[in-house]
């Protein structure tokens, strides 16, 4: 098939590329001239594990294309995938404006049937402005052609997007139209020869799929990290909780990893978002309020146990950072737990000692060049002068480590761990100040 991606970021590129990779023939449109240029040179904007050589394996093979010109786009695929950004406005409700500029810019070149596919995460009803804003469009121009309008959500984890492309549980696709429905199972057949995966159902259901499931999977977060923090007051290893729990099939082990709060560019601005959509329909989503309010608390943790280990005074302090990425086979920083700390530190008069496998550029090109900032190669280099040590992501590289080794490099023994990594009677007997989630230096005496 001939397929059209608009946006050449995280959700566009995988997509495209994995279609492509299938035998489509895909073009990716974006308005930034230099990621297009970028992206001819063989430079992959993002990090995802097996994309860079996915992307330059179609690329040779002519599946896969890239593009600045939008009439070209446009005229390209009969599947037009909408897959831009839908950024938190300032009232936490998602950003619309590149998804509806993208509508007007089909209605403005399409001149045959064109399905028109939400792949951005998107509001309910959104379909419905998308449809309005092609058919005004069209309208502008004084013509009468042919379009429908569906919604197809992505459901890809950062770090394992191409996995989740390809062998994902479901494809949700949201229409009424017959025609749609057999386009769509065309498109995605090579990922459904296994066993059935396509649920059609209303539009307004597939953009509410999409929310729904980010919003349980945010909850799963809270509610460990607030049972986390219960542990912790009550003397209970929450390590041993999560096991308890998680045995039940019920529950299950997903997602009930306490730690420093989740972040990321999906549920942060998602529940967010479907707690507007909610107050809009004059609902008072108490649920997701809290879920997003304990996860704000929850990024302040590792500051303020940083904080107590050193009396309330870390000025002049230079502090060891391990992981600066949200979660692990990443570079993507937004919302990540490492940001509170660094600018908390910094606040306090702190020096930050920063390594992470993947998002160092992503760091620097945040927060530029700083005196109280240092990228380093390494995580040895990290800790080398340090005062102490805080851990934010979970890398493999970091879960491993000689703890009498440790001990030797820090000014003083404290390790504040965002993921808890290790056990803390194995701190402990190094001589080390441990201070985990839910395990916390109250537990240091405690077995694993």
């Amino acid at each position: 098939m001939k397929i059209t991606i608009f946006g050449t970021g995280y959700v566009g590129l995988v997509t495209g590329t994995c279609l492509a990779d299938v035998g489509h023939d895909v073009v990716c449109m974006d308005v930034d001239a230099d990621k297009i240029a970028r992206l001819h040179e063989g430079e992959i904007p993002i990090f995802e594990p097996g994309l860079e050589s996915m992307v330059t394996a179609n690329v040779a093979a002519g599946r896969l294309r890239f593009t600045t010109d939008s009439a070209e786009a446009v005229a390209h695929g009969r599947l037009q995938f909408i897959a831009v950004g839908t950024p938190p406005d300032e009232d936490g409700s998602a950003d619309l404006k590149y998804v509806l500029a993208v509508a007007k810019t089909i209605g403005e070149h399409m001149d045959e049937h064109k399905v028109i596919v939400d792949k951005s995460t998107v509001p309910v009803g959104t379909a419905d402005r998308v449809r309005a804003a092609v058919a005004s469009t069209l309208a502008e121009r004084g013509v009468e052609i042919d379009f429908d309008v569906c919604s197809n959500p992505e459901f890809l984890k950062e770090g394992a997007a191409i996995e989740d492309f390809s062998g994902g549980a479901r494809i949700v696709v949201g229409t009424d139209s017959e025609r749609v429905k057999a386009l769509m199972r065309e498109c995605y057949s090579p990922y459904n020869r296994n066993h059935e995966k396509m649920m059609f159902m209303d539009v307004r259901a597939a953009e509410l799929t999409k929310y729904a499931a980010n919003a349980m999977l945010a909850t799963k977060i809270s509610f460990m990290n607030e049972i986390a923090n219960l542990a912790e007051r009550l003397g209970a290893d929450v390590e041993q909780v999560r096991q308890g729990i998680g045995s039940d099939p019920r529950i299950g082990y997903h997602f009930i990893y306490p730690g420093c709060g989740y972040g990321g560019s999906c549920f942060p601005k998602d529940v967010q978002a479907l707690a507007r959509t909610a107050g809009e329909v004059d609902y008072p989503a108490d649920l997701l309020n809290a879920v997003e309010s304990v996860n704000r608390r929850q990024k302040s943790t590792l500051f303020a146990k940083l904080n107590q280990a050193f009396d309330g005074d870390l000025s002049g302090k230079t502090i060891a950072l391990w992981g600066l990425a949200f979660k692990p086979n990443t570079d993507d920083m937004r919302d990540a737990p490492s940001r509170d700390v660094m600018e908390a530190l910094w606040a306090a008069g702190a020096r930050v000692q920063a390594y992470d496998p993947e998002a160092m550029k992503e760091c620097r090109r945040i927060y530029g060049e700083r005196d109280d900032l240092v990228l380093v190669a390494d995580r040895i280099q990290a800790v080398k002068g340090a005062d102490a040590l805080v851990i934010c992501t979970e890398w493999k590289e970091f879960r491993i480590l000689d703890f009498d080794w440790l001990k030797a490099q820090l000014a003083m023994p404290v390790v504040v761990d965002g993921r808890n990594l290790f056990s803390p009677k194995a701190v402990k007997d190094a001589g080390l100040m441990y201070y985990a989630v839910g395990r916390g230096d109250s537990l240091a005496s405690a077995s694993a």
